[in-house]
Formats: structure tokens, sequence, C-alpha cells
């Protein structure tokens, strides 16, 4: 069984983010990246948990520059078998899905996984735009997977209950909550790591569909104002003409 995980950095949750250049781009300086969390705890450990129990190798591709290279190197000591980084900037989703789609293309990968999202851009578009690329099916938000043969069952949740459905591989997968849990690289795979092949290709011929015309941060939280629990007067008005909605 070959699988492909996509993967992607993302800043640590407890990073502080800036802009630069009349706010029309991130900056990068003093972040600190991560492997995007839902890539690393979902997607690439459950193709670890399948390529355990059915044999076969798990290979991770990103579309990024050198200095995602560390990033890449906690993904491959968490256990992969070896790394794919496309030479590029990941301009847009649709850039980065139809440059992982024409690798996948050539490699007979069996099932594709993502994370259900990146925690600094909340897509969710790259796992259906490699499925339509590819001409598989695809599934989104799943959150159990298993594989018998050619033939994968997955449950998604749905309002109200949860949805089991079939697939033969090959196919594309977004992976949830639920899909396994967090492993935590050891000493071992640190240091083999090191070693594992992290293969650098050139990027196709692509252009990106999207631009980021500016950013801009969330107002600053309001300071919070305690009230005398006696003073409910006071407590009633400040609801009706002060309070805001989130």
């Amino acid at each position: 069984m070959k699988l492909l995980v996509c993967i992607s950095k993302s800043p640590d949750t407890t990073s502080k983010i800036t802009f630069k250049e009349d706010n029309t781009k991130f900056d990068e300086n003093g972040v600190q990246f991560i492997v995007n969390p839902y890539d690393e705890w979902y997607a690439l450990v459950r193709a670890l948990e399948l390529k355990e129990a059915n044999n076969g190798s798990v290979t991770i591709i990103t579309v990024g520059t050198a200095v995602d290279d560390a990033v890449i190197r906690k993904a491959l000591a968490i256990g992969a078998d070896e790394a794919v980084r496309i030479n590029s900037e990941p301009h847009d989703a649709y850039f980065t899905a139809m440059q992982i789609a024409d690798y996948a293309k050539t490699n007979d990968f069996d099932i594709v996984l993502t994370g259900k999202e990146t925690i600094n851009y909340n897509g969710s578009q790259v796992g259906g735009m490699i499925a339509e690329a590819l001409g598989t099916p695809f599934v989104s938000l799943a959150s159990k997977l298993d594989v018998n043969g050619s033939t994968a069952t997955l449950e998604t949740e749905i309002v109200g209950g949860v949805e089991v459905v079939e697939v033969n591989t090959p196919f594309v997968v977004s992976c949830a909550k639920g899909m396994a849990e967090q492993r935590i690289p050891n000493m071992r795979g640190i240091m083999a790591a090191r070693t594992k092949p992290l293969n650098v290709i050139e990027p196709s011929a692509i252009e990106a569909l999207t631009s980021f015309e500016s950013y801009e941060l969330p107002p600053s939280k309001s300071a919070c104002k305690m009230i005398n629990p006696e003073n409910m007067e006071e407590l009633v008005d400040l609801l009706h003409n002060e309070a805001k909605v989130i």
C-alpha cells in the first residue's frame, strides 16, 4: 500500500503575528513553525497505522522552500519513510493542489491523505482539488478510516449522526478529529529522520488563481469590566449597550 500524506507548515499558536510591506505579506521573521496539526495528528499518524497494519510505504509531500526542511524532518521523525518537497512558495490552494496532483499522477498512490484544513488559513480546499485533478473519489472530514484490500470504509460526522461510506482505492481523504491520536517522535525517530530521503523537485508550470491583497489583525480585546453583583441595573445597561456578540 502506497500512501501519500500532504503536510504544510503553520505558525506555532503562541507566535506573535505581524505583517509587512504595507500589510500585504505575512512576516515570518521570528516565527516558530510547526507541522500543521491536522496534517500531523490525523493524516500522517493514520497513514502510519495503515502502513503498520497492511505493509507498504508512507511518503510526505509539501510545497515549500528550503526553509521548510526542518518542518519536513519533524514529520519524517514521526515515522514517514521519505519526503518530497516541491520547490516553490505555496501561492494559493489551487497552485498547491495541482503541484501535488502532478506528482501523485506518476506515482500510483493508493490513498492521498490531508488534514481537514490548515490552522493558519482554514481553507479546507486542497484535498478536494487534488481529487478532482486525479479523477478519484474524495471523502471530506473523515473521522475513521479502515482498509480491507482495495476497499476502504470511512466514517464522517453529519448533523445528528455518522455517515459510513465505502470507496475503492485510489482516493483522497481529508482527516478530522477521531482519525488518530498524536504521536511524539522519539530519539530513534529523530536520528533516523536525518538520513531519510528528502527529494526536492521543481514545480510544474501552473499559475495561481488568487492573490492576497492585504492582511489585518483582529481588533484588540477590550478590558474586562468588573460589576458589583448587587448592581444589576448597571449590568443590564452594559449588556444592552456595550456587549457585542463575536
